[in-house]
Parts: C-alpha cells; structure tokens; sequence
C-alpha cells in the first residue's frame, strides 16, 4: 500500500461545491536543505472532509495530511516534454499543525 502521512503547507485550494464533492488543494512540501527546490503535490478532498477544507483551513496554514499518493502523467496543455509527472494524494486525514493566524478575519 502507499499510505502516507506529510507536513505540507497550503498554496492554493479550491472552492467546494456540492455539486462536484471533490476539492482540489496544491500543497508544498517544506525543505530543509535546498531552499530554491519545491515539491507541490496535489490533494483531492472528498465530500465533508473538503468542506471542512474550505471553511476551517487558509492558504499558508500548514497540516498534516493522511492518505494515498499516487504519481499521474501531468495533463496539462502546455508544450510540457511528456517525462513530466504529477504527483496527487487522495486525502482520508487532516490535523492542523502550524495555523497562520495573523491574517485570519474573525467574524463576531
């Protein structure tokens, strides 16, 4: 099995909808080494959970995430050589780790 668990922060994510019950999250892993190397991993959320995605998590948060990964072809339509690899992670589990906290909007 290729169960895995990662510290990742959030860079972009998507808006749910209840119509499509997948959400889509780009997420970084941090490096400690090499500072100039970024590896971005794509998670698909699935129903409550992505909701839950969406309301209660922001972009620079940082959680941990439980799942399976899986490496996919990239598709995208650019003139990318075809060796290009995308890697997605379908996610069972999250648990905040670092919250960034200064630019959260409380509403009263």
């Amino acid at each position: 099995m290729n169960y895995a668990s990662f510290i990742v922060k959030i860079i972009h994510k998507s808006n749910f909808s209840e119509i499509n019950p997948v959400t889509e999250i780009a997420v970084q892993m941090p490096q400690f080494k090499n500072d100039d190397a970024k590896i971005i991993m794509y998670v698909s959320v699935w129903g409550k959970l992505g909701y839950d995605m969406t309301q209660y998590y922001q972009v620079n948060d940082y959680v941990i995430i439980e799942g399976y990964v899986s490496i996919r072809e990239d598709q995208s339509t650019q003139q990318i050589p075809k060796t290009s690899k995308r890697i997605e992670m379908s996610l069972y589990k999250v648990y905040p780790f670092s919250l960034d906290v200064e630019n959260r909007i409380t509403e009263y």
